[in-house]
């Protein structure tokens, strides 16, 4: 399975909101960026990805899994656009920050760190350990 992160401002989808859907999940939707829509389109059930609160907190907050393929995404006709739905499985121990992630050499290479801007991501296996040790939690 692949790994990936999530970002959002949590002003406007916080972890909160993504708890409370439950495990139906809710669309990933508004992106509007090819590269971020890509990553969404290569996604499989069940992969797993942090969910990164931008802007405020700056931090990975918890961890969400695929639980609907690819799809046109509800919030615009235009047939380019999809989005994935995702749904929260737990909540970091301690939510790891833009600034700990940016000071750790082995997550130099992290698209969080030299993609910042991209709001769906990609991660490699070792960064997921490295974030999930960062966080408490057991990988």
């Amino acid at each position: 399975m692949a790994k990936w992160l999530f970002k959002s401002e949590p002003n406007v989808w916080s972890w909160d909101m993504q708890v409370a859907k439950g495990d139906v999940g809710e669309e990933w939707n508004g992106v509007r960026n090819y590269l971020a829509r890509n990553n969404m389109r290569a996604m499989q059930i069940g992969d797993q990805g942090f969910f990164y609160h931008s802007n405020i907190g700056k931090e990975i907050v918890g961890i969400v899994e695929v639980c609907a393929l690819s799809h046109q995404d509800s919030t615009t006709d235009d047939p380019r656009w999809d989005c994935v739905d995702i749904r929260a499985v737990r909540p970091l121990k301690r939510p790891v920050t833009l600034a700990e992630v940016k000071g750790d050499p082995r997550l130099s290479e992290m698209a969080l760190v030299t993609s910042m801007r991209l709001s769906v991501q990609p991660v490699t296996e070792e960064e997921w350990k490295i974030v999930c040790e960062l966080g408490e939690i057991d990988p």
